[in-house]
Formats: C-alpha cells, sequence, structure tokens
C-alpha cells in the first residue's frame, strides 16, 4: 500500500507566524558540533535567520502535534525497531506485522475469463485491488483505469485440479475428510482431528502458514455447519475466524445474502423484494420465501443455521476394488455363501485385470437381516489373480460366518493391492524340472495356522546376538548372513547358569549347572569378545560379553557367555549365562 508522506519546504517559515525570539548565549567554537550549545537550529538550514529556534513555542503545543526531534535538526535521535513487531512464520504470538512494501517494478495482475459477450475480472493480485480494481468488473474498465495492467487467462479447469491436489494432501495429512468447495475453497471435517494440531486456531494458523509457503492467501473459517464455514470464510472480513458451536444464526445475520450460494435468478429476486442480509431472511415464512426465491434459498439457509444436514462427499486417496451382491431372499448354509463368494471373485478378479493389480489381501463383508455384519478377510503371500486359489482361501473362513436369520447382502473389497505384471513361463531345455511355487501352500497353510505361524529368519546389522536376528516374510530370500557360528537355536532371553567352575580370564567352564541339572565340559572354543552397542543406550558404553561354545559329557553342545573380561571391573559381573543350543 502506497503511503504518502508530509516534504520539508526549503522556504523560510512565515514571520508573522513565528513564536517571540528567545535570547540564546554565543557558541564560541560552532564547529565542533552541528547542534549549537545553546539550542536552535543547526546551522547550514537553508532558512535558518539566526540560531533563535522556536523550541519554546513547541513545548506550549500538545504532545501529538509537536515536531519530531529529527524534524528539529537532532540527529541522536534514535530510529524506531524495524524488528520488534514481527510475527513468528506460523502467525502465532508476536505484535503486529508490520506492513510489506511491493516490489520495486511490480505490476499489477487480474485474470479474466469470458462471460457471455464480455470480459470480466475474477481474480487480481493485492496491488490491483489497491488501485481500484475488483472481481467481477469488466475487463475493458479495468484496462481503463490501469494503463500499465498485466492481464491472464483464466483456466478453471488447472484451478480445480490443483484444488484437488490440496485435498488430496490435506486427506493424507490433516484429516480423513476433505472435498473440494467450489472453484476456490476446500472443505475440512476437523471432528476428531483438531487435537491432534493443538486446537482448532492453531490448526488455522498451520494451514494459512502452509499456504503461505506455496504462495497462496487464504482465509480460514471453522463452524458448525459447512454452510456457515464458507459464508464466514468469504464474507466474514477476517483471515482466521472459529466459531463456537450453535451461534451460526447470529454469525450470518449481517452476512450479505450471496453468503448463501444462492443462485443469480434467486439473488435477482431478493434484490427486487429490498432483501439484502441474510437476517431479513429470519422473520419470513418459509411458504412465500420458497415461492419467492426457491426452494433452494430456504435449503441453503436451513443448511448453514444447522436445521438440515449437508453432506460432504470426501476425496477417496484410494479407489478400493469393491464388488458387491444384493440377495433376492437371506442365505444361510455354507454351500449358498460360497456360491455368492465365487460370484463376487469374478468380479473383483476382472477388476484387477483390467487395471493391472494384483490381490494382497481381501475383506469379505456379510450383512444380516438383522442388521448385524460379519466380516471375514484372508491374504496372500504374493499378488495374485487366481480366484480359484482365493476361493480356497475363503472356503477355510467359511465356518467363522454366522448367518442368523440370513444374510441379505455380500461385498468383497482388496484394501490391499500391488502392481502386477505379467510373468514369463520358461520351458527348460533340459531335463531339470522347474522349482516349485510355494505361495499356494504358504496361503493354505497360513489361512489354518494363522498369518503369524509361517516366517523366515533375516538377518539384521547387529553385534549382539538377540538383536541380530529378526523375521521375514515366508517367501522372502534374505541375504547377508554372518560367517560366525552361531547355534540353530536361541533363546529369547539369556537364563542364567549357577555351579559355574571356570579358570579366568579366558578358559571356557569345567562345570555348571542349568535347568536343575548339572553339565560337565569335556571339550571348548573360545572365547569370542562382543561388545556393547554404546550408541543405544549409556549402560553397554563398557558392557563386554565372553563368548564360548562347549561340549558336555552327554553329547550337547552349548552356547553360553561370561559378564565381563575379568581384567576390568565395570565391564561385567563375572556372571555366566546360557544363550543357545547348537543341533
Amino acid at each position: 500500500m502506497a503511503e504518502r508522506h508530509p516534504t520539508r519546504s526549503n522556504a523560510p517559515p512565515d514571520r508573522a507566524r513565528a513564536a517571540p525570539r528567545i535570547a540564546e548565549p554565543v557558541d564560541d567554537n560552532p564547529g565542533t558540533c552541528s547542534v549549537p550549545r545553546g539550542g536552535g537550529w543547526r546551522p547550514g538550514a537553508r532558512w535558518a535567520q539566526d540560531k533563535g529556534a522556536p523550541l519554546a513555542a513547541s513545548d506550549t503545543l500538545p504532545a501529538h502535534q509537536r515536531p519530531t526531534m529529527r524534524e528539529l535538526g537532532r540527529r541522536s535521535e534514535a530510529a524506531a525497531p524495524v524488528f520488534r513487531n514481527v510475527r513468528s512464520d506460523d502467525g502465532v504470538g508476536g505484535g503486529s506485522v508490520m506492513p510489506v512494501p511491493p516490489l520495486w517494478g511490480a505490476r499489477p495482475t487480474i485474470v479474466i475469463a469470458r462471460a457471455g459477450q464480455r470480459e470480466v475480472v475474477t481474480a487480481a493480485c493485492p496491488l490491483a485491488f489497491d488501485l481500484g480494481l475488483s472481481v467481477g468488473m469488466a475487463a475493458a474498465h479495468a484496462r481503463a483505469l490501469v494503463s500499465d495492467l498485466d492481464v491472464l487467462d483464466a483456466d478453471p479447469a488447472a484451478d480445480v485440479a490443483w484444488l484437488a491436489r490440496l485435498a488430496l494432501h490435506a486427506a493424507r495429512h490433516w484429516t480423513p475428510t476433505a472435498a473440494v468447495s467450489g472453484r476456490d475453497g476446500l472443505w475440512l471435517d476437523l471432528t476428531g482431528a483438531s487435537h491432534l494440531f493443538g486446537g482448532e486456531e492453531r490448526f488455522a494458523a498451520r494451514l494459512l502458514g502452509f499456504l503461505k509457503r506455496l504462495g497462496f492467501s487464504a482465509r480460514v473459517a471453522i463452524a458448525g455447519t459447512p454452510g456457515a464455514a464458507h459464508a464466514l470464510a468469504r464474507y466474514g472480513g477476517r483471515d482466521v475466524r472459529v466459531l463456537p458451536e450453535g451461534r451460526e444464526g447470529e454469525a450470518l445475520a449481517p452476512l450479505p445474502l450471496a453468503a448463501l450460494r444462492l443462485t443469480p435468478e434467486a439473488l435477482a429476486a431478493a434484490a427486487r423484494f429490498g432483501i439484502e442480509r441474510v437476517a431479513d431472511l429470519y422473520p419470513m415464512p418459509r411458504g412465500p420465501l420458497a415461492r419467492r426465491l426457491g426452494r433452494a434459498a430456504v435449503e441453503r439457509l436451513d443448511q448453514a443455521r444447522g436445521f438440515v444436514p449437508e453432506p460432504i462427499v470426501p476425496v477417496v486417496p484410494f479407489d478400493v476394488p469393491r464388488a458387491e451382491r444384493g440377495l433376492l431372499e437371506p442365505i444361510g448354509t455354507a454351500e449358498a455363501i460360497e456360491l455368492v463368494i465365487a460370484d463376487l471373485l469374478t468380479d473383483l478378479v476382472a477388476m484387477l485385470e483390467r487395471d493391472g493389480l494384483g490381490l494382497r489381501s481381501a475383506v469379505l463383508t456379510c450383512e444380516r437381516v438383522d442388521a448385524a455384519k460379519q466380516v471375514v478377510s484372508v491374504g496372500t503371500a504374493r499378488a495374485t489373480r487366481d480366484a480359484t486359489h482365493l476361493l480356497r482361501l475363503f472356503r477355510l473362513r467359511i465356518d467363522r460366518i454366522e448367518p442368523g436369520l440370513g444374510i441379505e447382502a455380500m461385498t468383497l473389497a482388496a484394501p490391499a493391492v500391488e502392481r502386477l505384471a505379467p510373468v514369463a513361463l520358461g520351458v527348460p531345455f533340459d531335463s531339470e524340472a522347474r522349482a516349485p511355487d510355494l505361495a499356494p501352500l504358504v496361503d493354505q497353510l497360513a489361512g489354518r495356522a494363522g498369518a503369524d505361524a509361517l516366517f523366515r529368519l533375516r538377518a539384521i546389522e547387529s553385534d549382539v546376538p538377540e538383536r541380530a536376528i529378526g523375521r521375514a516374510g515366508p517367501l522372502a530370500k534374505p541375504a547377508g548372513w554372518p560367517n560366525w557360528p552361531r547355534p540353530v537355536r536361541m533363546l529369547d532371553r539369556p537364563e542364567a547358569l549357577s555351579g559355574v567352575v571356570a579358570l579366568l580370564p579366558d578358559h571356557p567352564p569345567r562345570r555348571f549347572a542349568w535347568r536343575g541339572r548339572s553339565y560337565a565340559v569335556v571339550a571348548g572354543d573360545g572365547p569370542e569378545r562382543i561388545h556393547g552397542e554404546w550408541w543405544r543406550r549409556p549402560g553397554e558404553m563398557w558392557a563386554v560379553r565372553d563368548y564360548f561354545r562347549v561340549e558336555a559329557e552327554s553329547g550337547e553342545r552349548f552356547w553360553l557367555f561370561r559378564r565381563g573380561d575379568a581384567i576390568t571391573g565395570n565391564t561385567g559381573d563375572l556372571s555366566w549365562y546360557m544363550h543357545g543350543v547348537f543341533g
């Protein structure tokens, strides 16, 4: 925003209005300071007649009319602080934001679109608004008012596409219910989600900061109904407005009638009857109001005040493949349920094949006559579109479905899918048989014993034995196994040994007792020293384990360790533990 400042005139002041002269002592050496010791105007002012200045006259003026010391020639006055009132980036706290001057050489910009036989302004930058341009103005009128105007063509399709991308981002990061509101806004359902961001006001500040970083200005209104939030965001006059619950009617009353999203015909009819504000509609009977403005106007008013619900159709980040069947008569037998599942799988596999996807998990929902739901799910170790294999998996779960009085609808959805490309079936030239596919067998075993019953071991980069092994999928091919000798069976937690007889510091034990049984050692190998991982916790900074492989008289081979190196006391208490069994 441009601001005019008063300019200093070089003409001498009016002597008729000047204050009476005051005698001042003469400065012996005026060159030592630009301001004489006796006070008065700075030597060198073009219109200064002598050293006498109207200081006494300025002291008699009110505080708000006195000239500043800088205007009086006092160069020692401190300048106003520049960064004192700067607000933080997220818009929370701090003082008032200092006005940002327009960029040097920036041109006012407007966006125009054709409406009938003329072009109208659909958007404008802040600089264009300051020059008197407005949305809805004819483009020819705008060009006549501002000569160096930058005019761009509107692209409504690109605007809607950008809003759809922003709604998808909101659905993934802020709230699961987000929808596009018209051509210039979004609807976000914050029910049960605002507390994750510190409340509604802090979420609004965070949203404004996010859009500011993208280069957009916005207004945020939070209300109990979508219609009230839409009206307050566009006509409320504030950047952030959080409306308490149940006060929609009071907040909408002073707004113009266009805030209710009425049609142009309804707005024109309201102008003929002298209806300008939303509050003018409150005392009017519904019947005459519907005849004058239409039933849609009454519905918009009730939706904004919360008397009629207004559903929001949210954007869906991922369209889950789904097949449904509504049954003419309720079913309750296993054979009938299997037949319906087979039909659902046929439809679902066709959808997956069309999209080039493979199923990893499927969820079957059965709706009973009494409105209860029975949910059964299956999973696969590898993405597949084999309907026969999937039906075999569901056949193992049919006994878990309780039909009750009967099932009247069934839905099969695939919430987890993967890209499934065609696989070339190679034909070997020699007599060597191909390796069988274990995925169907793994799926059937998992269907009987549970999804967590089948797994493989994988190596984890760690020196501590209990941290160096983890679970992997049953069809995974782990790699990177170390060459260190490790037992086939390891205990979840090392178990303490008793009655240990050993020669310190580097010899294996000669005798020990474990789980109520004594063992005599006939052979041993070690030690293998393993240090603690000090970067995990401070207690492992000096921790040491000395592992030994020993063989008992009865033939068992064990893997045990001693805490400490038997030299330094802070490495361990020299206690012995069993950690694994060979063979």
